[in-house]
């Protein structure tokens, strides 16, 4: 396997800003990754829940750890599903964030 694309997996940390108001740091963590198509069958099945998915990543197990986005290209995803494949890959099934809400 190639892992030519590059993301960054982003968890976050819940804080507080100067006001006292509740916000969330971002921690983003670069990893290599494989992009791939989503799947015909995924696809509908998700627009039936009212999912859009629009990528899909394939990225070593060991280098995910739960995160809830990621950022590719310069646009940020959520990550609506995973899959473990065989225990060493993870399948990140992506939908596109606008404005910081899913789109």
């Amino acid at each position: 396997m190639l892992w030519k694309d590059v993301i960054n997996l982003i968890s976050t940390t819940p804080d507080k800003n100067a006001a006292g108001d509740a916000i969330d740091i971002e921690n983003p963590r670069q990893v290599f990754a494989n992009k791939r198509s989503i799947r015909q069958a995924e696809f509908y099945q998700a627009m039936a829940t009212g999912l859009r998915p629009e990528l899909m990543f394939e990225v070593k197990s060991i280098d995910y750890n739960q995160e809830g986005q990621l950022e590719y290209n310069g646009k940020k995803y959520t990550i609506i599903r995973t899959y473990d494949k065989n225990g060493e890959i993870t399948e990140l099934i992506c939908q596109g964030l606008v404005n910081n809400a899913t789109s």
